[in-house]
């Protein structure tokens, strides 16, 4: 059994985004040189979160504006006494800071439509998730 471990850094560039990290995960896992097993993406950060969904327009603008009914920006919420960012906070908690993805071949196991994305809530920042995978 192998570990491996490689840090993706992030730019964002607005204040909440989707950012399609497949490409750099499945390179992570190139590197690795692990064939099967399991490869696990943590962000480090409790304004942001991690997704699989459809790479579309449309989809990502509708999940967007999903968290804005849900988590409204601009509520009167607490946590904005200290930081002004509460909405970010809250939307993380009501979404994942990981992802497991099993790994067969070499090869990420998503489907047809399956991206990873990093879901931005407090941007723009600088980011990093931690890609980790464990397999032989």
């Amino acid at each position: 059994m192998k570990t491996y471990t490689a840090n993706i850094k992030l730019a964002t560039n607005s204040r909440v985004e989707l950012v399609n990290i497949t490409q750099r995960v499945s390179e992570a896992l190139r590197g690795a040189g692990i064939k099967n097993g399991l490869l696990l993406v943590f962000t480090r950060h409790t304004t942001s979160a991690l997704t699989i969904n459809e790479d579309e327009h449309r989809l990502k603008r509708d999940l967007l504006e999903l968290l804005e009914k849900l988590v409204p920006s601009d509520a009167d919420y607490r946590h904005n006494e200290i930081d002004n960012n509460a909405d970010a906070h809250l939307r993380s908690s009501l979404m994942q800071p990981f992802l497991i993805i099993p790994v067969i071949n070499g090869s990420l196991q998503l489907g047809t439509w399956q991206s990873l994305f990093f879901v931005e809530l407090d941007g723009p920042r600088n980011r990093e998730v931690i890609v980790t995978i464990i397999g032989e």
